[in-house]
């Protein structure tokens, strides 16, 4: 009897190159599914919640795989997180319907995206944000936040390449969390992301907050539908998969 098994997983993205498997360089994927074979038996796909990027990091993945194999859930997490390099680490795994898949079942996914604002750099946590030098404007860039609300064609924040049927997508959540005056912490909730969609949107957010735009540029630019007019895309190190809702 084959039976739909879900992963909650977090991961360090530092030396993969995104979720999806490919040819030759290693990812999230690849080594899951190379795992599971070990411990099953069975040559398995498992669908994510969504394909992150190269270097982008993940505190909560969703994930899922059919099996005939007889070991249960608490048995997989057990082998798998031994058997896994320490910057994967399977947080829960538990039967789900079959109709369950990770990635079209969300309703909406969270991520974060973490800058070091200050002079100074953080060599140890250089791998986990993006460090800017120049003082940022925090009250500029929140006010550019709050024009992403609503439900809105994002084609501005789309890289090329991407699959996405439609450019829109119904921002729930945008804004800056953390007491901490040097780092700041961006917050993006929605129905769904397109490619690149949050590192794009930071790059022109931190053009604000450096005074380089203004919040009503950036206005124009998100009705504009035109990704030349946005700013650089931000780093990948800085970008967290935080949570997914279903």
């Amino acid at each position: 009897m084959t039976k739909n098994i879900r992963l909650d997983l977090q991961y360090d993205g530092t030396l993969y190159h995104g979720w999806q498997r490919q040819k030759s360089d290693p990812t999230i994927q690849a080594v899951l599914e190379d795992k599971i074979e070990v411990m099953t038996n069975e040559s398995v796909t498992v669908h994510g919640s969504g394909r992150t990027d190269a270097g982008v990091h993940a505190l909560n993945q969703v994930c899922n795989f059919n099996t005939r194999s007889r070991l249960d859930p608490p048995a997989l997490r057990r082998g798998l997180n031994s058997l896994l390099p320490q910057d994967i680490y399977i947080k829960d795994a538990r039967y789900v319907p079959s109709e369950f898949h990770s990635r079209y079942s969300a309703r909406t996914k969270t991520y974060e995206y973490r800058i070091l604002n200050r002079p100074e750099p953080d060599i140890f946590s250089a791998r986990y944000l993006w460090h800017i030098h120049d003082p940022l404007n925090r009250s500029e860039m929140e006010k550019c936040l709050s024009l992403l609300l609503g439900e809105q064609d994002f084609s501005s924040f789309m890289s090329t390449g991407s699959a996405a049927k439609s450019p829109v997508r119904n921002m729930l959540k945008a804004e800056i969390h953390g007491h901490d005056s040097h780092l700041l912490s961006f917050h993006f909730e929605a129905n769904g992301f397109l490619r690149h969609m949050v590192r794009n949107i930071m790059g022109s957010v931190v053009d604000v907050g450096k005074g380089k735009t203004g919040p009503d540029e950036f206005e124009k630019i998100l009705h504009a539908r035109d990704r030349t007019l946005a700013g650089i895309k931000a780093p990948p190190q800085g970008l967290f998969l935080t949570k997914v809702n279903y």
